[in-house]
């Protein structure tokens, strides 16, 4: 099982200039508290800069990692559904930066982010 699969996120959209991600949140992505967990902002932003990042690899044999992700936390979360947004900001040979919005059911942003990503060779 991957983590798309384990925490039940689905792939709307998967092209070289956006990635959408959305994801209904459930008890699992949640803190103790009630409010969704700032982690699954990180996995939502990174997962989906990084299907974007690999969409835009120099060859077919490559592959990219991240290397830096920055996020910001915007608002909580309790329930409802949320889509995540990667478009990019610099697709080089040796890296891409990519920017992605996590967005809930009324469209309001809930977290921000950039992940800095390597294009690797195999």
């Amino acid at each position: 099982m991957n983590l798309l699969d384990y925490l039940n996120i689905q792939i709307e959209e998967e092209n070289k200039e956006q990635v959408i991600l959305t994801m209904i949140v459930e008890d699992c992505h949640k803190q103790p508290y009630g409010v969704l967990h700032g982690g699954i902002n990180g996995v939502l932003i990174e997962t989906a800069t990084s299907m974007a990042a690999m969409q835009n690899k120099p060859s077919e044999t490559d592959y990219v990692v991240g290397i830096d992700l920055q996020v910001n936390h915007l608002k909580p979360v309790t329930s409802g559904s949320l889509r995540t947004i990667a478009t990019p900001n610099h697709i080089g040979r040796t890296t891409q930066v990519w920017e992605a919005v996590v967005l809930d059911e009324n469209e309001k942003k809930v977290a921000v982010g950039r992940c800095t990503l390597l294009n690797k060779k195999s």
